[in-house]
């Protein structure tokens, strides 16, 4: 009686011979991992003091009719947070989410003139920020005591208050940008190459005559890039976290947690190149097409830049973009210690984006 083909086994079979492909690609390891290495050591060596915007929150209950209050809306580098609820603030500071917590009382009515109020709850997660907020603020008191009484008693007073906090460093935000950048590099490139490749030199057209299956085809390729990618993203994170500090907040459970969290970038960004391949005919038409999708997300979604620097319209757009949520899930992780299951937003939308990537390469894959 025949022996029954093992559609896993000849699946680990093309995961072993594309592995040994991708490795001696030079492409394949310039993106993927020279170049976030080369991105990681530069930005994390620098020192982060020309934030555009810097997110703080106003405490409930602040008087909102006071001068003071009107002064620091204007300040323009100021972004007030969405957060309402003390807790809540208090959760963001504490994890860096927002730079401060800006407390306005009720003027006091003392002769000869009104006292004002004014209290900054900062944190260590935001040490790099505080001395801009508190520059900015000093400057709203210094305003209003020469507008209320020049040079008679001071009018306006700043309070600051430092609580304990994780220390945000640049590596922090600038690291899981580059592993996303790495995933999609060679997710989408590699991918796309290496199936025209075998297209063209009709090395598929001889295992379709085989018993393997299309999906079993896609899946030993998937498991190709994902060995790739773990190596890739020990080293880097390695460099991170013993060069510059990089925050695992968890430990060695962060670290799997954001190697989980890939899995779905990968399904992904190498769904994305089969899908490349299978509808490109021409091997100089793989790169233009390729990077008409890769470079609009390494510039929009959160790389390089916080998407909160952007504009509303575009913001919206950004935030539904499958690296934004992957980037975002990597740093609440790392940073912020939450859980893969605490990060559902970001989960959801990778789920979906994998989920209609996963069905569009398999449907869209050619033989010849």
């Amino acid at each position: 009686m025949a022996k029954k083909y093992s559609q896993l086994r000849a699946g680990l079979v093309m995961a072993r011979a594309s592995l040994i492909a991708t490795l001696r690609s030079p492409t394949s390891v310039v993106f993927a991992l020279l170049f976030p290495i080369i991105f990681v050591t530069v930005f994390g060596a620098m020192v982060d003091n020309t934030a555009v915007k810097i997110p703080v929150a106003i405490a409930p209950g602040s008087d909102t009719s006071s001068p003071v209050y009107r002064a620091v809306k204007d300040i323009s580098i100021f972004s007030l947070s969405k957060e309402t609820d003390s807790l809540a603030q208090l959760n963001a500071l504490k994890k860096g989410r927002i730079a401060g917590i800006i407390r306005i009382p009720a003027p006091v009515m003392t002769a000869p003139v009104p006292q004002y109020g004014l209290t900054l709850l900062s944190s260590g997660a935001v040490a790099d920020k505080r001395p801009l907020v508190q520059a900015a603020l000093q400057e709203v008191t210094s305003r209003i005591n020469q507008q209320v009484l020049q040079g008679q008693p001071v009018a306006a007073k700043l309070d600051v208050v430092t609580i304990p906090g994780r220390v945000y460093r640049q590596i922090d935000f600038i690291l899981p940008g580059q592993l996303g950048f790495s995933l999609l590099m060679a997710g989408v490139f590699g991918s796309a190459f290496l199936l025209f490749n075998l297209r063209h030199t009709l090395v598929l057209k001889r295992i379709f005559v085989t018993p393997v299956s299309r999906a079993s085809l896609l899946f030993g390729e998937m498991m190709s890039r994902l060995v790739f990618q773990i190596i890739c993203f020990i080293i880097i994170t390695a460099l991170g976290y013993f060069a510059f500090d990089f925050t695992l907040v968890n430990g060695i459970l962060t670290f799997l947690e954001m190697l989980l969290l890939s899995v779905f970038g990968l399904v992904i960004f190498t769904g994305i190149g089969f899908m490349i391949s299978g509808v490109i005919r021409n091997e100089s038409s793989i790169a233009p097409v390729a990077n008409t999708i890769t470079v609009p997300q390494i510039l929009l979604c959160g790389l390089f830049f916080p998407v909160e620097n952007y504009p509303v319209w575009l913001r919206t757009f950004c935030e539904y973009l499958p690296l934004t949520f992957f980037v975002d899930g990597l740093r609440k992780i790392a940073f912020e210690g939450a859980h893969i299951w605490q990060v559902p937003v970001q989960l959801g939308g990778l789920t979906v984006w994998a989920a209609i990537v996963a069905v569009l390469s398999v449907k869209m894959f050619k033989w010849e």
